[in-house]
């Protein structure tokens, strides 16, 4: 039998090595990837806790489980922490704190607003939307979103890369949505809330944001508040809320009983109690000063990778940022994204590849997604963040020098060709390795 005293390294020295190895890889890498962070001890010790022993299906005071005294307690703190975070009223918002993640947060509420087949509109993923949001291809239903429900998306400006409000206005007289998803994954601007409610209410639509991106730039106020115009708002909670990796979604009041029932029963069973008291402990910590002075950063830092990247001859999508991300098009240099990220993986930098809007094809994009919050959560500034940007800067020219001399310009061949160029890799990896030495 095994001894439940022993400890992991003890028990599978496997999987141990395995985690040392991914905290080495986090700690001498750069991260770059927007949708990342790095959370606190304090949130990986509730993650860690015996609270994961538990079973609580149903909601405080209404479990199908007994023994939930302690554990109706955590989740009705995490919801007071939520709705407090973002300065709710409660007899006008409510929250559910239950969902695994962002994506099943986002069908629970489809799942209780709409029926089969109902209709809704989102971002385009190539516009900077997210899969669940109604994504599809011209062959494709990809999310379960555009499976079980119609979906006609909404697209940016091809030639500003600004979301086309004009265009969504008269799509939505033909198509009639029932609801619409603002919020999306790569775009890095904000929202105009006001006009997408002006724009539902013209079809007796719900209207739903997506914040798991900016959630906390939300939060203090340095972005539109979509709570002032949205029926329902959800969010992850491990982007830049710096939380475990959960999703949460608020809801007016009057959607209670839909939505409760949506995530339990109908497309959850029992809850992770040790996520929600994770989460409980990064709402406390939103509410704090030097919170504020991290987000506050974040933007500056993202704005000044925006700037030294375009003074090295790069294009920026939309010329600049108001959140914690930026959209680098490689299009104009004949590179994709994925050879940038390839040359960026082996130097111990981590970022993605990622569509822009004039994209047909998501498995071969031309630009890459750069986010800010998990360097600035290291501590680094903006005289950092320009070191940064002229060590992305030899990645590129690396990349566009390996190209050159490959046999064609398949990614394939491409790869290939990488090991020819160890030199000039440890070079860079010795940039990145002196930014990161001592963090």
């Amino acid at each position: 039998m095994c001894n439940l005293k022993q400890s992991l390294e003890q028990l599978d020295p496997q999987i141990y090595d395995l985690i040392q190895d991914e905290k080495k890889r986090q700690q001498m890498s750069l991260e770059l990837i927007a949708s990342e962070n790095y959370t606190s001890r304090s949130v990986m010790e509730a993650m860690g806790s015996i609270l994961t022993n538990k079973y609580s299906e149903g909601l405080p005071g209404k479990r199908y489980y007994g023994g939930n005294q302690c554990i109706d307690k955590i989740e009705n703190l995490c919801i007071q922490r939520c709705l407090e975070a973002f300065n709710l009223d409660p007899n006008e918002w409510g929250c559910n704190v239950q969902p695994y993640s962002g994506s099943t947060a986002n069908f629970a509420v489809l799942t209780a607003l709409l029926k089969p087949n109902d209709r809704l509109m989102g971002l385009d993923l190539p516009s900077g939307g997210h899969l669940t949001h109604g994504y599809q291809t011209s062959n494709t239903k990809i999310s379960s979103t555009s499976i079980y429900f119609q979906s006609m998306p909404y697209q940016v400006d091809m030639v500003t890369n600004l979301m086309d409000y004009d265009t969504l206005e008269k799509n939505a007289k033909l198509f009639r949505p029932n609801l619409i998803i603002c919020g999306g994954s790569a775009y890095p601007r904000d929202w105009d809330y006001s006009r997408f409610r002006q724009i539902a209410n013209q079809h007796g639509a719900y209207l739903m944001m997506d914040m798991a991106h900016i959630a906390g730039l939300v939060s203090v106020g340095v972005l539109n508040n979509p709570f002032e115009h949205c029926d329902i708002v959800t969010t992850t909670t491990h982007k830049t809320i710096r939380g475990p990796r959960s999703g949460v979604i608020f809801f007016k009041k009057h959607l209670e009983n839909k939505i409760n029932f949506s995530v339990f029963p109908s497309c959850q069973g029992g809850p992770h109690n040790h996520q929600i008291a994770a989460v409980a402990v990064a709402m406390k910590q939103l509410k704090t000063p030097e919170f504020k002075e991290y987000i506050i950063q974040v933007v500056s830092n993202a704005k000044t990778l925006c700037k030294r990247l375009t003074e090295l001859g790069h294009t920026i999508v939309t010329g600049g940022t108001d959140n914690h991300s930026l959209l680098w098009n490689l299009k104009p240099h004949g590179l994709t994204g994925s050879k940038m990220e390839k040359i960026t993986d082996v130097c111990n930098i981590s970022i993605n590849k990622n569509t822009i809007a004039s994209d047909v094809s998501a498995m071969s994009p031309s630009g890459v997604r750069l986010g800010t919050s998990s360097l600035t959560t290291r501590g680094f500034d903006n005289d950092d963040i320009i070191k940064v940007a002229d060590i992305l800067d030899d990645c590129f020219h690396l990349a566009m020098k390996i190209q050159s001399n490959s046999s064609s310009k398949k990614l394939v061949d491409f790869e290939r060709k990488i090991d020819e160029y160890t030199d000039e890799i440890l070079l860079i990896k010795n940039k990145v390795s002196h930014m990161t030495t001592g963090l």
